[in-house]
């Protein structure tokens, strides 16, 4: 099976910016300055909390477990949607150009600051697609869920944008820095959590240690 880890993700990366499209208004819709969608998924979670507490019979508490549930579930959806669909089996030319436009554009081009975030129009789309699927599954509880989800949407942009731009720390926040570069340059099959680790302990993914 041709799939993209086990055949570009460990090739010498380039510097510079790779193109998406040959259309210059899509092109430039596909870049993206990371810090807005950043600001952005940590500020509309709060009108939500807020609106939450105010204007439903949901105390403080029952809001607070909900947005914690929700930041805790975004770690998992970060590891299934990188190792499963940025990361897709590629046997196909349309599955290979879908995945070169997902994720693949960002292996070949790791520096590229326009393209550690997903395009806002695509983060919007999404948002709103997951605001209709938790509140027919959960009701008014999306109003706690949902931002928990969009506030770990956020730091996960955060820390792949750092960990791209800026050296590793000397501190216990090294390991994030340390993973996602074994992921780009060495083992392309392992290490698909970028704000945690946990899942890549769980499904058996952390990145093999040496032994020498």
């Amino acid at each position: 099976m041709d799939t993209f880890e086990n055949k570009n993700s460990i090739k010498p990366k380039n510097t510079g910016s790779g193109s998406m499209f040959s259309n210059p208004v899509l092109e430039k819709l596909s870049r993206t300055n990371a810090a807005i969608p950043i600001t952005m998924f940590y500020v509309i979670p709060v009108p939500l909390m807020v609106y939450g507490n105010l204007y439903s019979s949901m105390s403080l508490l029952h809001l607070m477990i909900l947005f914690v549930s929700g930041a805790f579930f975004f770690t998992f959806l970060e590891y299934m949607l990188h190792r499963y669909v940025f990361h897709m089996s590629t046997e196909t030319e349309f599955r290979k150009e879908l995945q070169y436009k997902l994720h693949g554009l960002h292996h070949d081009y790791p520096k590229d600051k326009d393209r550690l975030a997903m395009p806002i129009l695509a983060s919007i789309t999404l948002a709103i697609v997951l605001f209709t699927l938790f509140y027919f599954t959960m009701g008014n509880n999306v109003v706690g869920f949902l931002p928990g989800v969009m506030a770990g949407y956020s730091t996960y942009l955060l820390v792949h944008y750092v960990v791209h731009a800026y050296p590793p720390p000397k501190n216990f926040m090294k390991g994030l820095w340390i993973n996602h570069a074994v992921h780009h340059y060495k083992e392309g099959d392992h290490a698909f959590g970028v704000s945690s680790p946990l899942w890549d302990y769980v499904f058996g993914t952390m990145p093999k240690k040496k032994t020498n």
